[in-house]
């Protein structure tokens, strides 16, 4: 195994790869011309999700990453992470000092992939097509501070905000965002299954089984024209029902690439293999894990028992545990690495305690132990996710103080369920939609939050997302940043538990590995080349 390491700089935003080894030349896989790369996301259309890939319905990082290939947007992520560049626009800048008006010019002769000319009209058709639908998945709620789209010929566009919001940039390099013909996509009904068209690098041609999407292929737009470089003609997208088949794929030549999610045990295996057949490459990753509780339902309303799971969960055990070096423990929704983060839950409970979350409890009058049920979902975060809930269970159950029960459910079952609140408890991930703060908190705890929660907090809503917004430097938010988590902490709406690392493996013919993925887990396929890695 030749291994790449991608080394995760202190500022987030400023990822330099360094490469630790060279790949050969000589084991490619048997996809002909296409580059095959294996995922375990799954894409099902049913009747709760009818539209998973219409981007004003789609909002997980699976779905993203077929959004990201095929519909463009304004403004896009550079490789290596950093500020939004103009992708679909020439231009783009606040014209004000108070960052309340967003201009941008779209690039000349821009093209759908059907050749019919993007224009201004199309970029508002699409942002307010978003805003109006209010998708169920939340997704809209990224665009919450336009208050109007105004056009100004076919190459002018004009974000009017309601109120200041320097994080509007990265707001328009999300999919939500993203460029749609009007020809295709209906004004005032999400278009279901999976056709994607759009401006994007590529095009897609999608293998559907069952109502679910089992094989996309990508081929290159030759009317693109944007920021991004495609290094091939060609990528097939291929899901996986475990990380153990896809591995196995891998292995025998069957795929190229294999990405998320691969399981702890699998990582390990592909760091002391010494074949030189497959390449292992280690990512920065700002993807967390948490736990997230129906503040309404009987069981967990009173905060003192949320709090005191707060108190009893061991994370660093539960890493040691279930995902050793590729995680670490988390104590704020923020993660470790993004500007503004706080240890907010360590500083209010400190090392773990029976003792002390005895006392929470007691204080509140609860003397029995809490009745709880765990839910998780089996297949969409990777399979160490059931080992990790048996971990909680054990550590919650061996206090004495809960009564815990564990019930994993498959994601097209568990989403719908847990928008419409049927869980009291249950474990979430989440890969940001752009590396901010802002991105970490707001999606949870402002209006219109992505996981329907009842949880609400007027000063958080009212005033510390709004100041955090209006402050261009993010070091200069920290404060109100500050504030938010330590507000969550206090109020436990949401139990942050780990930040992972992001894996990889290539066979040894493929070159752009290190930048197939970015920190926040978008799959970037138009950097992939068949040749001789370096």
């Amino acid at each position: 195994m030749n291994r790449k390491t991608l080394v995760l700089p202190a500022v987030a935003g400023l990822l330099t790869p360094v490469l630790a080894a060279c790949g050969g030349s000589s084991s490619g896989g048997k996809s002909g011309d296409a580059i095959v790369v294996g995922t375990t996301d799954r894409f099902i259309a049913s009747s709760d999700a009818p539209a998973p890939v219409d981007p004003a319905y789609a909002y997980d990082v699976g779905s993203w990453n077929i959004l990201r290939q095929t519909v463009q947007t304004l403004m896009a992520q550079p490789r290596g992470d950093g500020e939004p560049q103009p992708e679909a626009a020439e231009s783009c800048g606040f014209t004000d000092t108070g960052n309340e008006r967003y201009a941008c010019k779209l690039r000349k002769d821009l093209k759908f992939s059907n050749g019919d000319p993007v224009t201004a009209a199309d970029v508002k058709y699409s942002i307010d097509r978003a805003r109006a639908l209010k998708a169920d998945s939340g997704v809209f709620a990224l665009l919450s501070t336009i208050d109007t789209v105004e056009t100004q010929g076919d190459n002018e566009v004009i974000f009017h905000l309601k109120t200041a919001d320097a994080t509007f940039p990265f707001k328009l390099s999300t999919p939500v965002a993203g460029i749609v013909n009007p020809k295709d996509y209906e004004k005032n009904k999400l278009r279901d299954g999976f056709d994607v068209d759009g401006s994007g690098p590529y095009t897609m041609q999608a293998e559907v089984k069952n109502n679910e999407l089992v094989k996309a292929t990508f081929t290159k737009n030759p009317n693109y024209k944007g920021l991004l470089t495609p290094k091939n003609d060609k990528v097939v997208l291929e899901s996986f029902p475990d990380a153990a088949a896809m591995g196995s794929a891998l292995d025998k030549g069957d795929i190229d690439v294999m990405t998320r999610t691969m399981d702890p045990d699998q990582i390990r295996k592909l760091q002391n293999d010494t074949s030189g057949k497959v390449n292992l490459v280690e990512m920065p990753g700002l993807e967390i894990r948490y736990l997230a509780f129906n503040t309404d339902a009987p069981t967990v309303k009173n905060k003192a028992v949320r709090q005191a799971m707060a108190q009893v969960i061991n994370r660093g055990e539960l890493v040691s545990k279930v995902y050793g070096t590729e995680a670490e423990p988390l104590f704020s929704l923020v993660p470790a690495t993004i500007t503004g983060h706080s240890n907010s839950f360590f500083n209010k409970y400190g090392n773990p305690s029976v003792s002390k979350a005895r006392t929470i409890l007691s204080k509140a009058g609860i003397t029995d132990p809490v009745k709880l049920t765990l839910h998780y979902t089996t297949d969409h975060y990777g399979p160490a996710t059931a080992k990790e809930f048996e971990v909680l269970k054990q550590q919650l159950n061996a206090s004495g103080l809960f009564d815990v029960t564990i019930q994993g459910t498959p994601w097209d079952k568990f989403r719908p369920a847990e928008k419409k609140g049927e869980y009291d408890v249950y474990g979430m991930g989440w890969f940001p939609d752009f590396p901010d703060a802002d991105n970490y908190l707001a999606p949870f705890l402002d209006k219109d939050n992505t996981l329907g929660s009842p949880y609400a907090n007027p000063e958080i809503i009212n005033t510390l997302i709004p100041q955090s917004r209006r402050e261009a430097d993010r070091l200069t938010a920290s404060k109100s940043l500050t504030d938010m988590q330590d507000i969550v902490a206090d109020d436990v709406p949401m139990l942050p538990l780990w930040q992972g690392k992001q894996y990889v493996a290539t066979r040894d013919d493929i070159t752009g590995s290190e930048y197939a993925m970015n920190s926040s887990s978008t799959l970037q396929l138009w950097e992939l080349g068949r040749g001789v890695g370096s």
